[in-house]
């Protein structure tokens, strides 16, 4: 007979469960559950009817919400991408015996507590194509070589370039916390492992690919998962540069869900949210589960 294994038994009453669950269940489980009724209906702040899928086709019909969808996948994995790399070489590179590392991490870090709007508002007049000081710049190194150009439109080329550029500041905003959250993987990594490899000879190139690079992986998914839901959620940056424009070729999903609750289409705008509450769940999940099974211990 197969003998039954006891259950550990909690040292807390189930009482202290409730207070958190009462708080979960009214901002979290019952916000969603409305938000999924109300984007099949058409309603207002006085009356709704129910319409059904209506929302979510019309949704995908429009050129401009397609565009914001394809702009939050883009924007989501650019983001997430560069700050895994550039965070991972940074951080290695100041977990060093540096003299000026703290300095150097301080600098790297400010840019994290900035106001978000603030970056943005400072980026978009830096990279104004006409009178921005990135464009003057170049214009000024071009002349030196013999060359005329007025630099590229950062934010208002019709093509990627604008939704790229964006990008590229909230990698430079986003950067500080990914290389942190490393910084701590790497000095959770014993020191005996660094000194045996270097007693075998092996070089600052191969520790860092054979030692740091695999014992490091818990950190690298934590910042996987962050950034990428940042990215896919991302919003108060893209509105401070560009409002979505110019037209909507810098509009994600956020934006759109926005500009759709300003002009009065609740249910248009609640089945937007909806559907980015999806593709988060679908892209992020299976993620998280696949970066679980390849985690390495110590």
């Amino acid at each position: 007979m197969k003998k039954k294994k006891n259950k550990i038994k909690s040292p807390y009453p189930m009482s202290l469960l409730v207070p958190g669950a009462v708080l979960y269940m009214a901002l979290f489980f019952v916000p969603t559950i409305l938000s999924l009724f109300f984007s099949l209906t058409r309603w207002t702040l006085q009356e709704w009817s129910f319409i059904g899928l209506e929302n979510f086709k019309l949704y995908f019909s429009e050129e401009y919400l397609r565009i914001g969808f394809r702009n939050t996948i883009i924007y989501g994995f650019l983001t997430s991408a560069l700050k895994v790399i550039i965070g991972l070489y940074l951080a290695s590179f100041l977990s060093s015996k540096l003299r000026a590392s703290g300095f150097m991490r301080s600098v790297l870090f400010f840019p994290t507590l900035v106001s978000t709007i603030g970056v943005g508002i400072t980026f978009s007049i830096l990279l104004n194509p006409w009178e921005g000081v990135v464009n003057q710049f170049i214009k000024w190194v071009a002349g030196l070589v013999g060359f005329t150009t007025d630099g590229p439109g950062w934010l208002v080329d019709p093509n990627l370039l604008p939704i790229i550029s964006v990008s590229m500041v909230d990698v430079w905003k986003g950067v500080g916390i990914a290389t942190l959250i490393y910084i701590a993987g790497i000095a959770a990594i014993p020191t005996d492992y660094y000194e045996a490899a270097s007693i075998d000879g092996a070089s600052k190139r191969q520790q860092f690919y054979q030692i740091t690079l695999p014992l490091v992986r818990p950190a690298m998914f934590t910042v996987i998962i962050l950034s990428f839901v940042g990215g896919l959620r991302s919003f108060d940056l893209i509105w401070a540069m560009t409002g979505g424009g110019p037209g909507f070729i810098t509009d994600v999903l956020g934006s759109i869900n926005y500009k759709q609750y300003t002009s009065g289409y609740f249910g248009l705008a609640t089945a937007g949210n909806v559907i980015l509450f999806a593709l988060v769940s679908i892209l992020v999940f299976p993620l998280a589960r696949f970066l679980n099974k390849r985690e390495v211990t110590m």
